[in-house]
């Protein structure tokens, strides 16, 4: 039986390209890294020098499982990115949208109780110890306007005499 080839393929939300292969492919999915992408192939069978395009709709519904439930499929837990959920206990793998939604949370919780962590996050200053005498200086006002004041000051003197 051929298979037919597919240019795109969507797998948990995400647009991966048909022509890449099988373990590289499943990293352009966020939250999915070459380690969780091998372990994924290998839980599910598959064989990771394949082509995204060549799967059928069986195996990727294959992988879409095993990334859904990395614990059924004992993947260790020590590739997986939320480990011991506060909110459940468990080790889970989380990837798109439910990945970003859940830092966000994170971040919120960590706000709300004042954390040291969390006054870094709400002040849009450094977390995670780094220094910031000199560096991390972008996005804020860089420098002093000193020299536009005195001009617009001049100008102003210049139009009342």
């Amino acid at each position: 039986m051929s298979r037919e080839f597919r240019h795109i393929i969507r797998i948990r939300g995400t647009d991966v390209d048909g022509s890449k292969k099988l373990t590289y492919g499943l990293t352009k999915i966020k939250g999915v890294g070459v380690s969780v992408a091998n372990a994924i192939v290998k839980a599910g069978g598959l064989r990771a020098d394949s082509r995204i395009g060549t799967l059928s709709d069986a195996e990727i519904s294959k992988i879409d499982d095993v990334m859904s439930d990395p614990g059924k499929y004992s993947i260790p837990g020590r590739l997986l990115n939320r480990r011991k959920d506060a909110d459940t206990g468990r080790d889970l793998h989380l990837v798109t949208a439910d990945l970003t939604l859940r830092t966000k949370n994170d971040i919120d919780f960590m706000k709300n109780i004042k954390s040291w962590k969390g006054v870094r996050h709400s002040l849009g200053l450094k977390v995670r110890g780094q220094r910031t005498k000199t560096t991390g200086r972008s996005g804020k006002a860089v420098g002093v306007k000193k020299k536009l004041l005195i001009a617009a000051a001049r100008e102003k003197e210049k139009k009342t005499e």
